[in-house]
């Protein structure tokens, strides 16, 4: 009988005991969020954010899941980890020591690039802490309230200490879900730090339905667009590209091996969220250092750098065009398939072995890898659109979306293997008691 459905966790406590770990990391960093830092005034915080809810700041509240807001232990969320992990990743082109301890040196090398986004992490998360602190320090809330009680050297070293131990417990919990929960532990954070806002979203929907500011007709056309979307989405994030696969007949012994057919499937979407989070996070963080100042010409450039901006959007669309082709060659290279499949005895039909299978399996890559880039940003510029147009009170589509749906199939996928892996060795273990018998 396959195990399927919740009902089978009780005969499954591996995976019971892992949700049950993912659930409660979870719950820590949500309860988090609601620990504030010393010295800021909530109540002229929160109605600062009111008045710029579709903002950057708004934008950069979201992805740390309303610690912003809130301005908590975990305001500043995961994002300096994932800039980190760009800076890396990005050096690995140039660098050949670190590209030998991605390649060469395995789960060793693996284990010190992850030491240095570590080190890179904090770097990134004190110049932030400083820049958020003196920014809320000459920040007044609408009705012109200070934010912070009592600015200086002692408010701004409490934040950057907090902000710098918030971020970095982010990132143990982070590794805590991945070794002990299910799925990756970064993305699931991200995930879940997104959803929270939707409640938030959903009320202010029905506030201006019912002021009169957004019409139903309107919220009928955006309910449609976005059930539209999501459907979208799951359709692009599940379509490949198979290309067929002949294996050869060889001798081995005495019986003939080999002949089968198989097929390499390619995603249109080979690089998953990663583009669009690598190209938020590039933009949102010299961006939100810009609008923590009250010196007129860093005003004027965060103002060229707001969500709504022609810039911000061009700029945007071109960084994850890029990395959809960077991210993609890092971890699928055709070279490395072509000699796999000669060594294995395999060939495309029509295609020789070796350099022109390369080329051949480069070529689809690439065209595949354009279509994929342009799926998700006609996604992520959807949020704009939404707002200027219909004056959706929240960011429906974007980043946000893509990491929501790519997060969920991703979790859901991990389970199911889970539970068909132990199903077979299941099978494994009845067969073997039968053959004994």
């Amino acid at each position: 009988m396959a195990l399927t459905g919740v009902e089978n966790l009780a005969r499954l406590p591996e995976l019971k005991k892992r949700l049950l770990w993912t659930f409660l990391l979870l719950a820590v960093y949500r309860i988090g969020i609601h620990v504030p830092v010393p010295g800021v005034d909530g109540g002229a915080l929160a109605d600062f954010f009111d008045s710029v809810q579709n903002s950057l700041f708004g934008l950069f509240d979201m992805f740390s899941g309303g610690g912003l807001r809130r301005l908590s232990i975990f305001a500043l969320g995961i994002m300096p980890y994932i800039s980190a992990s760009i800076i890396l990743q990005l050096l690995q082109v140039v660098s050949p020591e670190l590209k030998r301890l991605q390649k060469e040196e395995g789960a060793a090398g693996r284990k010190k690039i992850t030491q240095y986004t570590r080190y890179g992490t904090v770097l990134i998360t004190i110049i932030q802490g400083l820049g958020i602190a003196i920014g809320l320090e000459s920040m007044t809330s609408p009705t012109g309230a200070p934010i912070v009680l009592n600015a200086g050297w002692g408010f701004r070293l409490v934040t950057i200490v907090t902000l710098t131990t918030g971020t970095i417990l982010i990132m143990w919990l982070g590794e805590q879900m991945t070794e002990r929960g299910i799925g990756n532990g970064i993305s699931l954070i991200i995930f879940a730090g997104i959803v929270a806002g939707l409640p938030r979203g959903t009320i202010n929907t029905f506030r201006l339905l019912g002021t009169g500011e957004m019409s139903l007709f309107v919220l009928i056309v955006v309910l449609a667009l976005m059930a539209a979307v999501l459907a979208f989405i799951v359709f692009m994030e599940r379509s490949q590209r198979r290309i067929p696969i002949q294996y050869a007949k060889r001798q081995m012994g005495r019986r003939m091996v080999g002949g089968q057919t198989s097929h390499l499937p390619l995603r249109v979407n080979t690089a998953g969220v990663i583009p669009p989070i690598f190209a938020s996070s590039i933009l949102l963080f010299p961006a939100t250092l810009t609008n923590f100042s009250n010196i007129d010409w860093l005003q004027q450039v965060a103002s060229w750098f707001a969500p709504q901006t022609i810039l911000y959007n061009v700029l945007f669309i071109a960084l994850i065009v890029f990395f959809c082709f960077f991210y993609t060659a890092i971890i699928f290279d055709p070279k490395d398939i072509a000699e796999n499949l000669k060594n294995q005895g395999g060939f495309i039909p029509g295609i020789r072995p070796g350099g022109k299978t390369r080329e051949y399996i480069d070529k689809v890559l690439t065209r595949i890898t354009l279509w994929g880039s342009m799926y998700i940003s006609v996604i992520c510029v959807l949020p704009m659109l939404l707002i200027q147009h219909f004056k959706v009170p929240f960011y429906f589509g974007g980043t946000g979306l893509l990491i929501v749906v790519g997060v969920s199939m991703d979790f859901m996928g991990q389970i199911e293997s889970y539970l068909i892996s132990r199903q077979y060795e299941g099978l494994m273990r009845k067969g073997k008691l039968k053959g004994r018998r």
